[in-house]
């Protein structure tokens, strides 16, 4: 975890900091204004910088989700970042995993792919892209 990530919180994030620190939710909405007038907090640029700093180490969806269920950042906010961010190539991913793995058509029998496809289904990356990259090491 680097500096920034310790230092940077979400308005969800503060919220709950502050009312387990037992503050009154009025004054910890006070204190969430406040921070927000002066810049030091910005979910946006919370999700940009979260989202740029893991995108070739995580699928989308897993990042949306991380964002949205651990983060308390809203889809709408996600999807409005990503709209404007170049879009990371997937199928890079897969194939890292892929070879991590050592994957080899030749080697690895169907239970052992059907394995390997529903990990990284769980991971959150796309059926079309994993049998893309699947497709690829068959030619």
């Amino acid at each position: 975890m680097n500096l920034l990530e310790r230092m940077d919180r979400t308005e969800n994030q503060l919220r709950e900091k502050l009312l387990r620190a037992d503050f009154e939710p009025e004054l910890a909405e006070q204190a969430i204004e406040y921070v927000k007038s002066y810049g030091y907090l910005d979910d946006e640029r919370y999700v940009r910088n979260y989202i740029e700093y893991r995108q070739n180490q995580k699928s989308r969806r897993q990042l949306e989700q991380e964002l949205q269920f651990r983060k308390g950042v809203s889809s709408e906010l996600i999807q409005k970042v990503y709209e404007e961010l170049e879009p990371a190539d997937e199928r890079i991913l897969i194939r890292k995993y892929l070879e991590k793995k050592r994957y080899d058509p030749a080697v690895c029998d169907d239970k052992q792919t059907r394995k390997l496809i529903a990990s990284l289904a769980r991971r959150g990356f796309r059926t079309g892209d994993i049998l893309s990259v699947l497709r690829e090491y068959l030619e």
